[in-house]
């Protein structure tokens, strides 16, 4: 695998800039922010919760960076675990690429599961007789069609992502225009006695769960590097496609919270008896502009919500494929239904994991399950891709790099200590549910399964270190030589 590599597979370099943001931008916001607002408040304890939507988008444009160089570098399929595979495959062969994806396959579902929790939760505000039970079967139903429907093979996925693209952007605007219409600026902007006191021992844990909470909200943000084999001109593309999506996602949920915070009474989201602390856009709207339009706007909000959790899944069921035809994960994951041609093995792992992770949602609480998977996430991806950022800087200087990281190292720095905090308050934040330990416990079933499969395919430990590639040693050579021109050219002078 070269640190350039081509794109496999006969893809085609199409997506250019407008398509790569749009991208980013429709899988940052699916049900999210419909469903995290009453979680930010409570994390806070009133209107300043916005700080959270803030810093989240301080920690994704910080982090973004690190995506930024690395995608522009390396613009090839895979996204993370190409990254980990250079950085570090001449000391742990592919364990971190291996365990990448062992992680992957288990904080991608329950993204997706917080999905099927919120469509849920949703639906209630249309039918205020569901119970619990019931509930739980509804969203097992949409899981297992969400599944059958990707069973039978997909076409023109473009056009439902576009579908999914426009119901979400209706949604979202709807909603800011309704609580335009009936803005209490008392509402959004006054703030409890002491609620900016950063000496007070509340304030720290409640910023640590707002700041998970939002980055959250934020994922989606790196989607276009997992596509770099079909990106135009990847090295301004990409980093200009992180950027403008952060930027505009941000725009969007400042407008969404503001609003919402100036029309409801921050109080109502935070009593588990009202509707608003589950379906608070509804509230919104149903305060503004009527029932109808509440109930309208409701099942576009369920629209996105299941539209999210089919391309999640669609998108996701590939990378154990992907990781496994590249020989980095277990062979079984690379083999495609005979007849439609898709992961069948992945797509039925990733749909059993989101079930159980909606189960857990749903008897926990979702704010539980956006701690559980942010922490899955934190060590093997977001920790391990920056310290993979300084590595390939310090061992490969002579990489290719169409775009470097503005103020380098302050952005990989920034965005170390937001997932360290997020890291570090976890358990304070879920008590009773530990999710640093269930999280650490995942990792280690990896190193488990990763020994297995080095004993199966005879690599590293129990195989040789892999030779260094071509093109690296092509690098190191060239980097001889520029050194050696520059000393010939100081002793000429």
């Amino acid at each position: 695998m070269s640190g350039s590599p081509r794109p496999p597979g006969g893809f085609v370099r199409r997506v250019g800039p407008f398509q790569a943001t749009a991208i980013n931008m429709s899988q940052m916001c699916g049900i999210g922010p419909f469903v995290t607002i009453p979680l930010m408040v409570s994390a806070f304890g009133g209107p300043q919760a916005v700080l959270g939507f803030v810093a989240g988008a301080v920690l994704a444009l910080c982090d973004g960076l690190v995506w930024a160089e690395l995608g522009a570098a390396m613009p090839g399929s895979g996204g993370t675990y190409v990254y980990l595979r250079q950085a570090f495959r001449h000391r742990t062969g592919r364990l971190l690429p291996f365990l990448f994806v062992w992680t992957a396959m288990l904080f991608v579902p329950l993204i997706m599961s917080t999905g099927v929790v919120g469509f849920v939760q949703y639906l209630g505000y249309l039918a205020p007789g569901l119970g619990r039970t019931s509930g739980d079967l509804v969203g097992l139903g949409v899981i297992a069609l969400v599944v059958v429907l990707l069973w039978r093979g997909i076409e023109h996925i473009a056009r439902i992502t576009a579908v999914m693209w426009a119901v979400m952007i209706a949604s979202v605007f709807l909603v800011i225009a309704a609580a335009a219409t009936g803005f209490s600026p008392h509402l959004a902007f006054t703030y409890p006695a002491h609620a900016l006191d950063v000496t007070s021992g509340h304030f720290w844990p409640g910023f640590a769960a707002g700041l998970t909470i939002g980055i959250y909200d934020y994922l989606g943000y790196n989607t276009a590097a997992y596509m770099g084999a079909e990106i135009k001109d990847p090295g301004r593309t990409l980093p200009r496609s992180i950027v403008l999506s952060i930027l505009g996602i941000m725009a969007i949920y400042l407008l969404l919270q503001i609003g919402t915070l100036g029309v409801v009474d921050w109080h109502r989201m935070t009593d588990p008896h009202d509707i608003a602390s589950t379906s608070v856009v509804s509230a919104v709207l149903e305060r503004t502009w009527g029932r109808g339009a509440a109930d309208a706007v409701t099942v576009l909000i369920l629209v996105t919500a299941f539209a999210s959790v089919f391309t999640g899944l669609l998108g996701g069921s590939r990378v154990p494929c992907d990781a496994a035809r590249d020989r980095v994960f277990f062979r079984p994951y690379a083999r495609l239904h005979a007849r439609h041609r898709f992961p069948a093995l992945g797509l039925a792992t990733m749909g059993v994991i989101t079930a159980i992770g909606f189960l857990i949602g749903r008897h926990t609480d979702l704010a539980t399950l956006i701690q559980l998977l942010t922490t899955v996430m934190v060590i093997v991806q977001a920790l391990a891709q920056i310290i993979a950022l300084a590595v390939l800087r310090r061992r490969r200087p002579a990489l290719s790099r169409p775009y470097r990281m503005w103020l380098y190292p302050l952005p990989a720095v920034i965005a170390f200590t937001g997932w360290c905090v997020i890291y570090g308050y976890a358990d304070e934040n879920s008590p009773g549910r530990h999710p640093v330990e269930w999280s650490l416990a995942w990792l280690a079933l990896g190193c488990a399964a990763f020994l297995v499969w080095a004993r199966l395919e005879r690599a590293w430990p129990f195989g040789p270190q892999e030779a260094e590639e071509p093109e690296e040693a092509e690098e190191a050579q060239n980097a001889a030589d520029r050194t050696a021109e520059e000393g010939t050219a100081l002793e000429a002078g």
